[in-house]
This record gives C-alpha cells, structure tokens and sequence, in this order.
C-alpha cells in the first residue's frame, strides 16, 4: 500500500473514530497494523478498537498524568529506530486530548511526526451547522470556575464567527445558560450530541430556546457533546452595513468616476486592506446602479 509507513523513526498522529468504527481510514487502520508501536491515551479503549480490526501491535499508555516523562519514552523509541503510532481514546490526539506536548517533544528531537487525518467531532458537528461559511474559532472545553469562563466568553463573543465548543454532559446545562448570557438569546446554536454514534442527535435552535430543549427530555442531556454559536449572526453581521462596509463603498465610488473598474478595484484593494474578490463584486454593483443593502 502506497502510503503505509516505510520510514523508520517517524511518529503518526492518527485519529481515530469518534464513534462509528466504519471512520476508521484504510490508511489509518495500515498504520496502526504496520508501526511498532501505539501510544495510547487509554489502553483499554485502544485494545477494543484493535482487537475489532485484528490488530496485535505493541501498547503503551500516554495520558494527561503521564504525558511530559511518556513523551521522552517516545523519542527513545524513535532514537532506536521504531516507528510509533500515537491515539487518542477517540477522534484527533491534541485536540482537547493529550497529545500536544508529545508532539512538540518529538520534534524537538529532530524526528518526523506525520498526520493520519481522519474522524472529528468539531468538524462533523460544523459541517452540519450551516454556521462555518465565514469561518470559525475552536474554543474547546471553556473553564469550570464561573469568573474564568465569563472572561473567555467576553473575549470569544467580540468576534463575528461561528464558535465551536465541546462539553461533557455534567455541565452541557450550565454552558448553555453561560452562552445565552454571553451571545444573547436570539442567537442559533447546535447542539450535537453523541456524533456518529447510535443515539446520535443534532438539534438547531435560538440560544434562549435552548435550556428549554434539554430540560424536555433527559436524553439531550446524556453523551458527548459539540456546541456551534452562530455569532457571526450577531448585530454585527458580516453581509451588513458595518461602517467598514460603508467606508469601502465611499472609496470605490469616487475612485470608480476616475479610473477604469480594474485600477479603481486595485486601489481600493491597497487602501482598504479589504480581499480583492469582495471589493471587485462591490465594485461592479456600484456601477450597475445597485447597492447591497
């Protein structure tokens, strides 16, 4: 198989099904057959998911207690020309699992460390929000203490994107709550739990709706959850009249009387900062007499 490790000493960050085994990639499930050995977040977990695909490699454990002295196991490993394979017990390792600082570890020892892609609940959960069009901020867990996480909240409701969460089901009431407060109650949110598994459920709905969707049914309150705000929805919206907006369309209406459409686009292009595309469409609406208000 063409891309099967062949390199001695590497590590593969593989990402593993958030649920479904059926997302296990062909070329994440070559891997895992063909390194010497899987670091895994949980050895138990791994175990199951290996011996469903008949996989017999070596496991060691790399979690959030042990991650700083595992890392340096690791980097003796590749030092000895194994090749590893590291997991988390679901989806991307370092993506609100461990990971991160093992990586970061390998490649400070010179070593390669190579991206098996494969399921996410972030972006399963995003690409079934319709929220994702103007981009996205992955915020995570947010804090447990109630100060710490206003102020992150604070910080993350400023800008004008769709913001993704992840939330375990002791505290999915308490966020949302923290959310509405923080984004108002008129602005759409996900709420997806349990993605790719069984009981999976995807529900869309007002901030201030909400409390009152999971307090219906107990169930909306169980398994793991991922949490899409649509704060690009907010007054600030980026298709409305902003001042930004209106600021662009000033200087393109004088240059416009000027210049040919292409000179005036590119300067407009150099003074406003603003992305070619955006000021030549506002441009041609301005000289075909329409606004986009």
């Amino acid at each position: 198989m063409a891309d099967k490790p062949e390199q001695r000493g590497s590590l593969y960050v593989v990402a593993t099904p958030i649920g479904h085994l059926g997302d296990l990639s062909a070329r994440a499930l070559e891997t895992l057959k063909t390194v010497n050995v899987i670091a895994a977040e949980d050895t138990r977990v791994t175990r199951g998911l290996l011996a469903h695909f008949g996989i017999g490699t070596r496991l060691i454990a790399v979690h959030e207690h042990n991650e700083r002295d595992a890392a340096q196991g690791i980097v003796k490993l590749l030092d000895g020309g194994q090749s590893v394979a590291l997991v988390s017990d679901a989806g991307t390792p370092g993506v609100s699992d461990p990971g991160a600082l093992v990586v970061r570890a390998v490649r400070a020892a010179g070593f390669d460390v190579i991206p098996i892609p494969g399921a996410c609940a972030l972006t399963a959960a995003l690409s079934a929000s319709g929220m994702g069009e103007h981009g996205f901020s992955f915020a995570g867990f947010l804090p447990a203490r109630n100060s710490e996480r206003a102020v992150r909240l604070k910080d993350l409701a400023a800008r004008r994107e769709a913001i993704v969460f992840y939330e375990a089901p002791h505290r999915i009431e308490e966020t949302v709550e923290a959310l509405r407060v923080a984004f108002g109650d008129a602005v759409p949110v996900l709420i997806a739990r349990e993605v790719t598994k069984k009981f999976e459920q995807l529900h869309v709905a007002p901030l201030g709706e909400a409390a009152t969707w999971l307090a219906a049914d107990e169930n909306h309150r169980r398994g793991e959850f991922v949490i899409v705000v649509e704060n690009s929805s907010t007054g600030a919206q980026i298709e409305d009249k902003s001042a930004q907006t209106q600021a662009l369309e000033r200087t393109l209406a004088i240059l416009c009387e000027e210049l040919p459409l292409k000179q005036a686009v590119a300067i407009a292009v150099k003074l406003t900062g603003e992305k070619r595309n955006l000021v030549y469409e506002r441009a041609l609406a301005l000289k075909n007499g329409r606004g986009e208000g």
